[in-house]
């Protein structure tokens, strides 16, 4: 006589056990047959269930119920994008992305730091607060499909204070300073308050070139004023856009310009320090 008859096909979700494993950081839930061969693996961090067979979708799924927060991707991880492979092998000392706003004057800063004894308050602190506040407006944009780069650095020892990259195109953004001040604008020049006129529009339409030549695509300047207590511009400048740190978040609202996968490419291109290094 024959022996019981096991059941065929997939196994049901009772047959099924879930054992933690993984590291410190990188924890993994395991989906098990009894006999302790694994089926499926749930990756906390990804927040994706690996499966080993289409076919055991609906099983795995309900076992690892209870484990589940939110959302989770099931399948194998999408194949890496030319943007995603270009930014997984640049070395760290060349990656761009993890700078913060003002990362240039926050490490001037605490190389060679103001005298004790100075009497006045340093501008480069002011600097530092105005590319901190029109960066955080800029960063804040990523929801809605921006990516941006601070403080990237120039041959010269110039740089564009924010890269933004987004649906609505390129900008390279020159933070300025102007809290409780009046500001005047007269192209090329900026008067703030008290002090001497500046060709800043000059100096911000020069960036966005020597960015559109590093990037082969046109990049627009656009100066971002912090917190001015009046804005007067005595006629609309040529190709170049004035905006209050507050209402940076108008890019939100332009589109039309680049795709997703474009904003990916470019911004994978921008990130590398070697893009920049012959502007």
């Amino acid at each position: 006589m024959s022996g019981p008859r096991r059941p065929s096909g997939p196994p049901g979700p009772d047959s099924l056990r879930v054992i933690p494993g993984g590291h410190p950081g990188h924890e993994r839930l395991h989906v098990c047959r009894r006999d302790g061969q694994s089926i499926a693996w749930y990756d906390r961090e990804a927040a994706r269930v690996h499966l080993l067979s289409e076919s055991e979708r609906e099983n795995v799924l309900r076992a690892l119920h209870p484990f589940l927060a939110g959302p989770v991707a099931v399948g194998p991880p999408p194949v890496p994008t030319p943007a995603e492979l270009a930014r997984l092998s640049l070395h760290p000392d060349d990656d761009l992305a993890p700078n913060r706003p003002g990362e240039a004057l926050l490490i001037a800063l605490d190389r060679h730091p103001a005298p004790a004894h100075r009497l006045r308050p340093d501008p480069r602190r002011r600097a530092l607060a105005a590319e901190r506040t029109a960066g955080g407006a800029l960063d804040r944009l990523e929801g809605v499909g921006w990516r941006t780069l601070h403080s990237v650095p120039l041959p010269g020892g110039d740089r564009i204070h924010h890269l933004a990259i987004g649906p609505g195109g390129l900008f390279a953004v020159h933070a300025v300073y102007a809290r409780r001040l009046r500001v005047r604008v007269d192209d090329p020049m900026i008067t703030l308050g008290r002090h001497e006129s500046e060709p800043l529009l000059r100096r911000a339409r020069a960036a966005a070139d020597r960015a559109s030549h590093a990037l082969t695509a046109e990049v627009r300047p656009l100066l971002a004023l912090t917190g001015p207590a009046d804005l007067r511009v005595t006629a609309p400048p040529r190709g170049l856009r004035i905006l209050r740190d507050t209402d940076l978040e108008s890019l939100a609202r332009l589109g039309g310009v680049l795709k997703p996968a474009d904003v990916e490419a470019l911004h994978a291109m921008a990130r590398d320090r070697r893009t920049w290094g012959w502007v």
